[in-house]
């Protein structure tokens, strides 16, 4: 399908912002905010977030994606991922006001861009959003860290000749012993694995995640801290138990790929599975007819 991308600017409590709309020539119903993580503006990482939308402009799902307010483009202070909710209200009713035909809308985040979306949620119970597509979502507390570490690299470590030779023949530093003994204690240490921690924005998260009556698609790399992070973490913590069984939640885990899906093989998988997702949020499955009938 042919499509358009045109710069759209819309105002957020008296600053400009600016977006990149990727608009179809027949869009559907639904349209695509993609909300950015981390400190950069709307092309992502390796182009990543242009070609997304240029992808999902293709099959007729107009997409915008916008830099927050106080980066890229934008007027206004930086702010951090907690502090973005207005920011992404302004972009849906941007979209809405350029595609009159979009009445709903799917938030799409990567790292703390998939945080950013939850919280939006959570603050605001914006019917608009019918769908949530979370990419390796952000939960990074010291006591997640540490346990990510312990688990995922000093198990690793410890099972390595490397290791023990570095040890046994002094050459390994004070400091990074040190390290691990914190991390350790730091693991073992503080709420428990199933005891709440009192980390308020991983909450406000895990209780939108709970009360979304949507879709969700989440999209996990498979050589990512971050994504293990987050396993770890919606696993053990009070505040998510149950939440990674929700019916309405469709979760992929691609082996091999890295946190911003740098090469083009993840890249290309994470477009094809978000644009699966949409397709069948849109054509609910039917029966299959009777191969007699006629």
């Amino acid at each position: 399908m042919n499509y358009t991308e045109e710069a759209t600017l819309f105002a957020c409590s008296g600053d400009s912002q600016l977006g990149i709309l990727a608009k179809p020539e027949t869009p559907t119903d639904t349209g695509v905010i993609v909300i950015v993580g981390g400190p950069q503006y709307r092309v992502g990482s390796h182009r990543q977030f242009v070609l997304l939308s240029r992808t999902l402009a293709t099959a007729g799902y107009a997409t915008l994606r916008f830099d927050y307010r106080g980066m890229g483009d934008s007027e206004g202070l930086q702010r951090d991922f907690q502090s973005v909710s207005a920011d992404i209200a302004t972009a849906i009713n941007a979209m809405q006001q350029r595609v009159p035909a979009v009445k709903n809308v799917v938030l799409w985040g990567l790292c703390d861009g998939a945080s950013a979306a939850l919280l939006y949620c959570f603050e605001t119970h914006d019917l608009r959003v019918s769908g949530l597509c979370l990419l390796n979502p952000w939960v990074r507390s010291e006591t997640s860290l540490a346990r990510t570490q312990v688990k995922h690299y000093y198990t690793q470590r410890l099972m390595q000749k490397e290791f023990w030779l570095k040890l046994l023949n002094g050459k390994m530093t004070l400091t990074a012993l040190s390290g691990l003994a914190q991390n350790i204690r730091l693991s073992a240490s503080g709420s428990g694995w199933l005891k709440t921690e009192d980390q308020p924005f991983q909450h406000s998260m895990a209780s939108a995640w709970n009360c979304f009556s949507g879709q969700i698609l989440l999209i996990l790399s498979g050589e990512d801290y971050v994504a293990k992070e987050f396993l770890d973490h919606a696993r053990n913590d009070a505040a998510w138990i149950g939440a990674m069984e929700r019916a309405n939640l469709q979760c992929n885990d691609l082996i091999g790929a890295d946190h911003t899906f740098s090469s083009a093989e993840s890249r290309k998988l994470a477009e094809n599975l978000t644009l699966n997702w949409l397709t069948q949020q849109l054509t609910p499955t039917q029966p299959v007819a009777d191969s007699a009938a006629v």
